[in-house]
């Protein structure tokens, strides 16, 4: 009995230790299960929706840009853009493959996508931007191949005017990881558009908007369940619109007169205001072209063609200005040297002028006999303009220069505006030549336009405006917007009223009296004011230049135009026709009346002008 005791006395001891395990493994069973439900539920759950969610941008649209009379000259349509989903590496890879044909994706491409995936490999990768339709139903026919390609419709951009417009407007094209490490583009990422040039890169956070996301349901495998559309989204913020002060018409016109086969650029100022009318450069590109990405072979014609078409030549190209510069010549000496407008030297044009050894030429072999300022200007005598460098001087010349802002980037709103070349001072010459290697004779250069002198249209333009409205310069600037509005604070013309005056008077006269070479392509209802420039260059034949204003006595207009090799020997100039059809036109769409008798009118005769 006593053994059947102790036997049930155990057995009672190992049950209530067997209870007491079951009960502790069901409380932690229990503990387990209230904490997963209710004090990490919210964990779980944002883990299960990363999981099973994947985020995809949705890139904002970028602001529309108008020009002056509300035409849109970049706009956006309605695109598809392929991309996969973050996955293996392997997977990435196949899938590649399996697109690389149909999506004309190059070993480069194809490279840089892995790359791209090893950089960031939790980021959806953009495949193709701007797919066409063709390529679009290719993946949609062929779903179950493509479980983790994403087709989206996304906003574009468009360019309705094509190359009329590419280096004023540039383009945009996908971030690079060199510019994903500058500060400016914080907060972008690998696969998105960003302006490259022109006016796209300059203005880039205000076009460029916000984007927002969306999400697609993926199954274990990655592949896409279905897209939630818009039910879980974040709606992306369109970017700022532009409106310009650009003519559209007149940008169309100039891409269609410029001559053909020819370099060179065309500008045009509101003189009063600053904006910026026109802006022109030849050769050009389609910067449609650039949408969705270049093609590498496109991509390297483009750079490595001879004739640039890249470069902006209004902006970022300096050229010796030849005789326009003959302008600023005066206006120095008028300052400087006591030159007036009837100011005669003692030695007459009989096509040449001796300095010491050297002989200096005048455009005109037989001579222009002997003129006075204006008379100089308007038959543009070389050997007149090499007296008047002699007696301002080497010093006051450099300093002349440099006092009206020519050196400097006049300050327009593009990235990569270039500022013209001009010594400083004689130290420079010193550092480059040598010392004792030159002599005062590289005045006579620089008096002409010649030498050690390069400027912009940009420049040449903004000096124009200035001597044709007697105010001080205004920065040019293509955004109609008023903190852009601005006088330059580093120069003025400060010349005496009356003395601009018999210069513009002089300028009227190379257009609008016989013998002024500029006078074959006066127009007909006003009066076009400027200078001709035939500008030697070590490459060819001489560049064409043309800086001018209309109408002389009340600017509306201020056109600088250059064609390079544009004025071969015994040939008619090509920048001066070019430029007079371009104000012509302009004046026309102004709506201004014609004058009554377009020509000359003496500055003497003229009442005096206020604030002058």
């Amino acid at each position: 009995m006593k053994g059947d005791n102790e036997h049930r006395s155990i057995r009672k001891q190992r049950g209530r230790w067997a209870a007491r395990a079951i009960f502790f493994c069901l409380s932690v069973v229990a503990a387990g299960f209230i904490n997963l439900q209710i004090f990490s539920s919210d964990l779980y759950t944002l883990r299960s929706s990363e999981n099973r969610l994947r985020t995809i941008t949705v890139p904002a649209p970028r602001g529309t840009i108008y020009d002056r009379h509300g035409r849109a000259i970049a706009d956006n349509v309605p695109g598809y853009d392929v991309s996969m989903l973050p996955g293996p590496r392997d997977s990435i890879s196949a899938g590649l493959d399996r697109l690389a044909e149909r999506l004309a994706l190059s070993p480069e491409r194809r490279a840089a996508l892995l790359g791209r995936n090893r950089d960031r490999p939790g980021e959806a990768l953009v495949v193709r931007e701007n797919a066409n339709f063709e390529q679009v139903a290719f993946i949609e026919e062929r779903r179950p191949r493509f479980r983790r390609v994403v087709v989206d419709q996304r906003p574009h951009r468009r360019y309705p005017a094509g190359p009329a417009i590419a280096h004023m407007i540039g383009y945009v094209g996908e971030i690079s990881q060199e510019e994903l490490a500058r500060p400016e583009y914080a907060g972008y990422e690998s696969g998105q558009s960003v302006g490259k040039a022109g006016l796209e890169q300059q203005y880039e956070r205000r076009l460029a908007g916000r984007d927002g996301i969306r999400y697609a349901e993926v199954n274990a495998l990655g592949s896409v369940v279905r897209d939630l559309g818009v039910a879980q989204a974040q709606p992306p913020v369109p970017g700022d619109d532009l409106h310009l002060g650009i003519d559209l018409d007149l940008q169309m016109y100039a891409d269609s007169v410029f001559p053909d086969g020819m370099r060179g650029g065309v500008l045009a100022l509101d003189p009063v205001t600053g904006e910026v009318l026109l802006l022109y450069s030849h050769p050009t590109f389609d910067p449609n072209a650039f949408i969705g990405g270049i093609p590498l072979d496109v991509w390297n014609a483009l750079r490595e063609h001879p004739d640039e078409p890249l470069l902006d030549r209004v902006s970022m190209a300096s050229y010796p200005p030849g005789s326009t510069w003959k302008l600023v010549m005066s206006t120095i000496g008028m300052k400087t040297a006591d030159l007036a407008i009837e100011t005669y030297h003692a030695d007459t044009c009989d096509g040449g002028l001796w300095y010491h050894t050297r002989y200096f030429r005048c455009w005109l072999s037989r001579g222009h006999g002997r003129l006075n300022l204006s008379e100089a200007i308007k038959h543009s005598c070389n050997v007149w303009f090499y007296q008047a460098g002699q007696r301002i001087g080497l010093d006051p010349l450099l300093a002349g220069v440099g006092e009206f802002g020519f050196g400097r980037a006049t300050g327009i709103d593009l990235p990569s505006e270039r500022s013209g070349l001009f010594p400083d001072s004689r130290q420079w010459y010193d550092d480059r030549l040598g010392r004792g290697r030159w002599t005062e004779a590289v005045v006579w250069n620089l008096s002409i336009g010649q030498g050690e002198n390069e400027q912009t249209l940009l420049a040449m333009a903004q000096f124009y405006a200035a001597l044709a409205t007697g105010r001080a310069p205004v920065i040019p600037h293509l955004v109609r917007d008023e903190m852009l509005a601005q006088q330059r604070a580093d120069w003025t013309l400060d010349l005496p009223e009356v003395q601009r005056r018999q210069l513009v008077d002089a300028l009227a006269r190379v257009v609008n009296e016989p013998g002024g070479t500029a006078y074959g392509n006066r127009l007909a209802r006003w009066t076009l004011a400027g200078k001709t420039g035939t500008a030697q260059n070590s490459h060819g034949e001489p560049h064409s230049w043309f800086v001018g204003f209309a109408p002389a006595y009340d600017p509306r207009i201020v056109i600088a135009a250059v064609v390079e090799h544009g004025h071969p020997d015994g040939a008619p100039s090509l920048a001066v026709p070019l430029a007079a059809g371009i104000v012509d036109r302009h004046l026309q769409t102004l709506g201004l009346p014609p004058e009554d008798t377009p020509g000359v009118r003496p500055a003497e005769a003229l009442p005096p002008r206020a604030g002058g």
